[in-house]
């Protein structure tokens, strides 16, 4: 199982709350440990009342903020993220996602991870600004025999930042 930000939450839900059973279990910066969702204030000028277009201008700072500043913006064509939240439904599905951002999903599992018994590795960018790399130090120690594997030069939208570098070490994992 490979799981990225809110997925990761989700996949650790499954596991320890309802018997999903993997194999291996690969994190790439995930919610996982509160608090963590990434900084409201970066779509707070983006509630629901507000008109597509305003929406569609703050939805720009708010995915230029995943990824370090040398890094090739993933808001530049053509690697965009924001494209799929510019349509009215898309941007009602952003909304419902990031209202399902409550601390008490990771918080209900957190005590848990000590009992995690199969082979977890921890990817993170190093320059991660949503939910920084101490967050991966600290969910790699909570889980025995987790592998922290830190991705300088890379923020939050790890596959985008670094694509090469995780599908390495993805692969590495998963095969081993």
């Amino acid at each position: 199982m490979i799981a990225h930000d809110f997925g990761g939450c989700v996949a650790l839900r499954a596991h320890l709350l309802h018997g999903a059973r993997y194999r291996r279990l690969a994190l790439v910066d995930p919610v996982a440990c509160g608090p963590g969702a990434p900084p409201s204030s970066a779509w707070s000028g983006s509630a629901a009342g507000s008109s597509n277009s305003s929406r569609r201008r703050s939805m720009r700072p708010w995915c230029a903020s995943t990824s370090p500043p040398r890094v090739t913006p993933v808001c530049a064509p053509p690697r965009s993220t924001r494209w799929p939240w510019t349509t009215e439904e898309g941007q009602a599905a952003f909304y419902r996602q990031i209202a399902q951002a409550d601390q008490r999903y990771t918080d209900e599992i957190q005590p848990l991870y000590p009992s995690i018994d199969l082979p977890v590795t921890v990817c993170w960018g190093t320059e991660d600004t949503w939910i920084p790399f101490a967050r991966g130090q600290e969910l790699a120690a909570l889980i025995p025999g987790a592998w922290l594997v830190p991705v300088p030069e890379a923020g939050h939208l790890l596959p985008l930042d670094a694509p090469a570098r995780l599908t390495s070490e993805l692969l590495a994992f998963l095969t081993a």
